[in-house]
């Protein structure tokens, strides 16, 4: 089933994540702070910087922000080019694995920001600016398809990461790690957003298909995890002359499983596509991963099937966590947008536990829980 890769097509129009750098207003108009201390700070460190890599301070305005407690900034300098400023409050934010990661990404010959400047201690940094317009904003949700070339950019990049892995680099995706993500769902989707406090048969329901999620992935050969490989976190190239996906958000890598990222890009926490595509593009990054030998392990350099089985247990844990995560996001840190994403992860956790016999009771409790009435008896024909 393999195929050669196509040319990468960009859709001749996209809306930019980020305001342009000619439509930029003063930071005194796009920048706001909530503490007086920290925007002391920021100008004191702006004022230092600002020479050194020829910045126009007054072009500082907002670029992203993300689910975490960072945000980026924008500005431009004097050769026309642009810079970002990560602002990473380090009482909230370790940037120091951001920047160890980078190092990693680059060294791995992955397209990441280059870090110019960093105040450590007061969580500030300078960055290269990969562009304005995501991976996300370029997809075609309508034609599969046509968005196959962005995904093998992306495939290439993940399996170029992997084979930079090393052990003792990063931390450990260990069983610890992962119950812990996984504890999000009752403390936070069952117990703070549905009110479900689970007790008796229930727990025991939960804490064997936790047990069974946990075994499954734990027993995968181990890479680097980027932990969020999606396209909202891809960039689009900006030059002609490098074709590469850029790379963000990846200050949260581990050491674990090898199915983790190719689950996260194609069961993505924004956007769904039909199994038919998902398998697609899964089984060419089956087919390049093998033959560089980031399968070995069973059978399944051999048998696509057998991975991607891997592939959809680790995507169930992802989804367990991401549905917690998103549900704190809304009730604990008012960010409403992200628990309106929860039908597509209660989606992916039901028709998972559905395929295997060992989840079919978690998959009724899952039932119970979004008063899912599932139509039961024999049937003949077409229905």
């Amino acid at each position: 089933m393999s195929a050669s890769a196509p040319t990468p097509r960009y859709p001749p129009s996209v809306t930019t994540l980020y305001t342009p750098a000619s439509d930029a207003q003063p930071s005194t108009l796009a920048v706001t702070w909530v503490d007086p201390q920290r925007q002391a700070a920021f100008e004191t460190w702006l004022a230092r910087a600002a020479p050194v890599h020829g910045l126009q301070a007054a072009s500082l305005r907002i670029a992203s922000a993300d689910a975490s407690f960072r945000r980026y900034l924008r500005l431009d300098s004097a050769n026309g080019s642009s810079r970002i400023v990560m602002d990473a409050p380090p009482d909230k934010e370790n940037c120091q694995l951001f920047v160890q990661v980078a190092q990693l990404m680059h060294a791995a010959g992955l397209k990441a920001p280059e870090v110019l400047d960093w105040d450590a201690a007061h969580g500030f940094m300078l960055l290269t600016d990969l562009g304005g317009t995501t991976m996300m904003e370029a997809i075609d949700r309508d034609n599969p398809q046509a968005n196959l070339a962005l995904y093998l950019q992306a495939v290439d990049a993940l399996i170029d990461w992997q084979l930079a892995s090393k052990p003792g680099v990063l931390p450990v995706y260990d069983a610890a790690l992962l119950n812990r993500e996984l504890s999000l769902f009752p403390d936070w989707y069952l117990g703070q957003h549905r009110g479900i406090q689970l007790e008796g048969k229930k727990q025991e329901t939960l804490n064997e298909a936790f047990v069974h999620i946990v075994q499954h992935n734990l027993a995968a050969p181990s890479v680097f995890v980027h932990r969020d490989f999606m396209p909202r976190n891809l960039m689009l190239p900006t030059h002609a002359h490098d074709l590469r996906l850029g790379v963000l958000d990846f200050q949260d890598a581990v050491y674990g499983p090898v199915t983790y990222d190719v689950a996260s890009l194609m069961r993505d926490a924004f956007l769904t596509w039909e199994e038919d595509f998902v398998l697609d593009v899964t089984v060419r990054y089956w087919e390049k991963a093998r033959k560089v030998g980031l399968l070995n392990h069973e059978d399944w350099s051999q048998d696509f099937g057998a991975f991607y089985r891997a592939v959809e247990w680790m995507g169930l844990q992802r989804h367990l966590k991401v549905a917690g995560i998103f549900a704190r996001l809304t009730l604990r840190d008012g960010k409403a947008k992200y628990l309106a994403d929860a039908p597509r992860f209660i989606h992916y956790i039901r028709t998972t536990a559905g395929r295997y016999r060992e989840l079919r009771p978690f998959m009724r409790l899952i039932d119970e829980v979004e008063n899912i009435q599932v139509q039961t008896g024999f049937s003949y024909g077409r229905m």
